[in-house]
């Protein structure tokens, strides 16, 4: 069957995958016959001010440019996130960047060591490893522009970004992505706090000091546009209150999680993405329990603090059931990466469970 294609082809290169893709149903002009169809003068979901058919799309990674981001929005994906882009080119880390991964129930945040290979069976989790790629901004910015021309006026671009380390103050070039992202027409912006390639220990949204600096600079440099941030697992709530005290008051969303940290390896035990690269990000049903944590953990302290920023759930979502769970946990809007990929069809079942 095509929607049991992934859109991302995990056997192909990044580049090849920008270049030809996306596959299987997102290839295709039409969407297949849903038994969905929008309720007409029903009201409408709000996020951040604006509406959507229902708060659920995909997060920044899958979404390599305007053709994904409209496969995205023709098969009722509506949020959407364009693939993080940095203020320079940066070159994607070699094959594999993608595998099925095999824990004995969830995964832990304490980077456990699994079993990794092409077996995509289900119930999936996958673990990528990619380095952040991004194409320079002549080239991204054009295309991120006319992906925000693709959505209806249910739908939204949302346009992440994140800041390359050894170009002066880390800030600054965050702020600077962060305009750039703006001058596409991108109503959202999300900056990336949690890359997993930093190390399970060492992410920046970890560093609250450092956090403050970049949300600063970013708030100072593109006042007009809402600001999601893109966070990790929290192991502990002092860590975690403390990033909302500092920055919660100032920014108008938290996106979570990004992925939970492992150590992939092969059926001789040998570290399946390479040896220079032991650790990978993983997604899908193994994390899930990490994402509704986190959501349910950021909804409290919003009560407690009287805050409204929003809460986008993302980890683990391949049915609709799971959509639900994210939204009773505290979620303004929900999610699905490694979901989606394998099906294309799971914003439309999620709009068939909401009739």
């Amino acid at each position: 069957m095509k929607n049991e294609v992934p859109f991302y082809d995990p056997d192909l290169s990044y580049e090849d995958n920008y270049k030809e893709g996306p596959f299987g149903l997102f290839a295709e002009k039409n969407i297949p016959e849903s038994g969905y169809s929008e309720i007409s003068g029903k009201k409408n979901p709000n996020f951040l001010g604006l509406e959507v058919d229902i708060p659920f799309g995909i997060p920044a990674g899958p979404l390599l440019n305007s053709r994904y981001i409209k496969a995205a929005f023709r098969f009722g994906f509506d949020l959407c996130v364009y693939k993080t882009v940095r203020t320079q080119a940066q070159a994607c880390h070699p094959l594999p960047n993608v595998l099925a991964i095999h824990p004995n129930g969830h995964l832990t945040a304490d980077c456990d060591t699994v079993l990794a290979d092409k077996n995509y069976s289900r119930p999936l989790s996958i673990t990528n490893s990619f380095g952040v790629p991004s194409f320079s901004p002549d080239i991204w910015q054009p295309d991120m522009a006319e992906a925000v021309k693709a959505a209806s006026n249910k739908q939204i671009m949302i346009g992440s970004f994140q800041g390359t380390q050894g170009k002066g103050k880390i800030e600054d070039d965050y702020a600077l992505a962060a305009r750039l992202v703006a001058e596409t027409g991108a109503p959202v912006i999300e900056t990336n706090l949690s890359c997993p390639n930093e190390g399970v220990n060492n992410l920046l949204c970890f560093d609250t000091e450092a956090v403050y600096r970049i949300v600063e600079k970013i708030k100072s440099t593109v006042p007009d546009r809402p600001l999601l941030l893109k966070t990790a697992y929290f192991k502990d709530d002092v860590h975690l209150k403390k990033l909302l005290d500092k920055v919660g008051h100032l920014v108008q969303g938290f996106s979570t999680i990004n992925t939970l940290s492992a150590r992939p390896v092969d059926k001789n035990n040998h570290p399946a993405l390479s040896e220079n690269r032991p650790e990978g990000g993983v997604c899908g049903d193994a994390i899930r329990w990490a994402g509704l944590e986190m959501v349910s953990r950021l909804a409290h302290f919003r009560q407690e603090m009287g805050a409204d920023f929003v809460i986008v759930g993302v980890g683990g979502v391949n049915h609709p059931d799971h959509y639900k769970a994210y939204i009773k946990a505290g979620a303004n809007a929900v999610m699905s990466a490694t979901g989606a990929m394998w099906n294309p069809l799971l914003a439309l079942d999620i709009k068939k469970s909401q009739v």
